[in-house]
């Protein structure tokens, strides 16, 4: 088997996964899961659902981008999302890092693409599993209530695979496509990533915080309805 070096295994500042509570999270999900891969889709399925996908009223600071910090608000975007699954990969033996791309969101709310002023999602994050030897991409970013919302498919990940963004809704209309990689990084790479965000979305970013709190899910199916 390929090996893999250890550094994909340890703690870090954003990837706290030496942290109580992330720890215990990670334990209460793979209960009796057996093999990496099971415990795997186990942990991606929990942080896909348990923490709900906003991109509004979300602090942007390094403390709150923490994996222990996601657990205290359950909500986040894709970046503490997949950094929560990064971070319960660790704590459970499977080696993990971070990765990003920039995306074009063909499908999202008028009043969210009015702020961004684009379409286009910069530094969209997933993780990245070691898992029977290779490393596999998981995208935990949307839970189930909100792609019902979305008439979209929730994005499934089978360990073997990568799981990145559903190509199309369930109308068969274009939803996400991937357009740069980033490449992967071992821990969060904080400040080219929020210096990223404050030039390319100039409304959103407040004070170090992204635009004020509302209910993303609400809004969604509202302008579907």
């Amino acid at each position: 088997m390929k090996p893999v070096d250890e550094v994909y295994l340890r703690p870090t500042y954003f990837i706290d996964s030496n942290h109580q509570n992330v720890i215990a999270y990670a334990n209460s999900k793979i209960k009796d899961k057996q093999s990496e891969i099971e415990k795997a889709v186990a942990l991606y399925l929990a942080v896909r659902d348990d923490i709900l996908y906003t991109p509004y009223g979300i602090d942007l600071s390094r403390r709150a981008m923490k994996a222990s910090s996601l657990l205290k608000e359950m909500k986040g975007f894709c970046i503490p999302k997949a950094i929560l699954l990064a971070a319960s990969a660790r704590v459970v033996g499977i080696p993990s890092r971070l990765g990003f791309s920039d995306v074009k969101n063909h499908i999202s709310s008028e009043r969210f693409r009015s702020l961004m002023q684009t379409d286009v999602y910069f530094y969209h994050g997933y993780t990245e599993l070691f898992l029977e030897g290779k490393w596999v991409k998981a995208t935990p970013a949307f839970n189930r209530s909100l792609c019902d919302k979305l008439q979209v498919k929730p994005l499934e990940f089978n360990g073997y695979e990568d799981s990145l963004f559903q190509q199309y809704n369930s109308a068969g209309g274009r939803y996400m496509e991937y357009i740069k990689e980033h490449g992967h990084f071992v821990d969060f790479p904080y400040d080219e990533i929020i210096e990223a965000f404050k030039s390319s979305y100039p409304l959103l970013i407040e004070d170090g915080r992204a635009f004020k709190a509302v209910d993303f899910e609400g809004e969604v199916k509202r302008e579907n309805n």
